[in-house]
């Protein structure tokens, strides 16, 4: 099969497109020919080398992806070939005491394609048969590789552990990467007023338009006080943090009293300044998520079918030119996904 992959970590330069070994399904798995793959800010992570974690090199990015099924293990039975399907990019085990309660993004071996194993980033993939779910009839392929990982990630966000109720507040920081765009989206279907931030008004105003009750300049404004103004000096209920360091001060002056902090990831670090005395004086709760659940998955995909989400699309590359959509996520560039398209000749 051909593939996108690297041989070294390091930088975009390294990545190259020929031919890998093709996957084959285990017992319990199904082998997807995949029509379109996206980009996520965990590629270029693994791509730059994760510490502690060790690859087995040359290695295939990718945590996304949809496609059709070409062959299935022997022990599936629900799943037959030419079945459209999307995926949780997730990996667990199924046997630790989080995978048997249901739990299982906490499972003790957790970890995700494109990460932990081959992914996405090729003409094949090998995935669990427990993992996939039909594509959504509304979306095209390229909008059905774009939602899984952000889609679960913003899902499990908000209404598994921020419990995000209509009615409520949201600040998203970061408008434009694909979580936050998501939780945009999932938050003002709950029927929640959104206040996002990023410094790029292409960003603010394209926000504004998929549902933004109110943006944030961070370039022009303190972010704190302005959330403080258009909140009349309560604060927002929920705060979606994904960034870390640059705005987690902000993040804590703008949560509400007995507001929720929920973060999912740190990408402009992960040490940042704190003040303790906010969380107890004002009873903040801090809220870890990472992914979510096989429930959550089946919930957010049946909310995406039913609400007809969509997940916002920045561009579209033949997965041959995969390096140039690297390149363009590491400038910061990108409005919503970069999808890869999968020639499925």
């Amino acid at each position: 099969m051909q593939a996108l992959y690297f041989t070294a970590h390091g930088g975009v330069e390294g990545l190259e497109f020929g031919t890998r070994p093709d996957p084959h399904p285990a017992r319990d798995e199904v082998l997807v020919r995949l029509r379109a793959a996206a980009l996520n800010h965990l590629d270029l992570f693994v791509l730059r080398g994760i510490p502690g974690l060790e690859l087995a090199l040359p290695h295939i990015g990718g945590a996304d992806g949809a496609g059709e099924i070409v062959a299935v293990g022997e022990d599936v039975r629900v799943w037959k070939i030419g079945d459209e399907v999307v995926f949780n990019p997730g990996l667990w085990c199924g046997e630790c005491e989080y995978c048997r309660r249901g739990d299982e993004s906490l499972c003790v071996r957790f970890g995700l394609l494109g990460e932990h194993a081959p992914g996405t980033f090729a003409e094949l993939v090998a995935v669990k048969a427990e993992a996939l779910s039909r594509k959504p009839s509304h979306l095209s392929w390229e909008e059905a590789a774009a939602f899984p990982l952000t889609f679960l990630t913003a899902w499990r966000m908000l209404v598994t552990r921020a419990r995000l109720q209509a009615g409520e507040s949201v600040l998203v920081h970061g408008i434009g990467g694909g979580v936050a765009l998501a939780a945009l989206a999932i938050a003002t279907r709950i029927g929640a007023r959104v206040i996002v931030t990023s410094g790029d008004e292409r960003k603010l105003e394209r926000a504004r338009v998929l549902g933004a009750a109110e943006t944030i300049d961070y370039r022009a404004a303190d972010v704190a006080r302005e959330v403080r103004r258009l909140t009349g000096k309560r604060g927002v209920d929920v705060v979606v943090e994904t960034a870390g360091e640059a705005t987690w001060m902000a993040s804590l002056k703008s949560a509400a009293k007995g507001g929720r902090i929920v973060t999912c990831g740190a990408t402009t670090g992960p040490n940042p300044a704190e003040e303790l005395r906010l969380v107890f004086w004002n009873q903040l709760s801090i809220l870890g998520s990472t992914m979510g659940s096989r429930a959550d998955w089946s919930g957010m995909v049946e909310a995406v079918e039913r609400w007809e989400l969509r997940p916002v699309i920045d561009s579209t590359l033949p997965l041959s030119d995969g390096r140039d959509g690297y390149a363009r996520m590491a400038r910061g560039e990108q409005l919503g996904k970069i999808v890869l398209k999968v020639d499925a000749s």
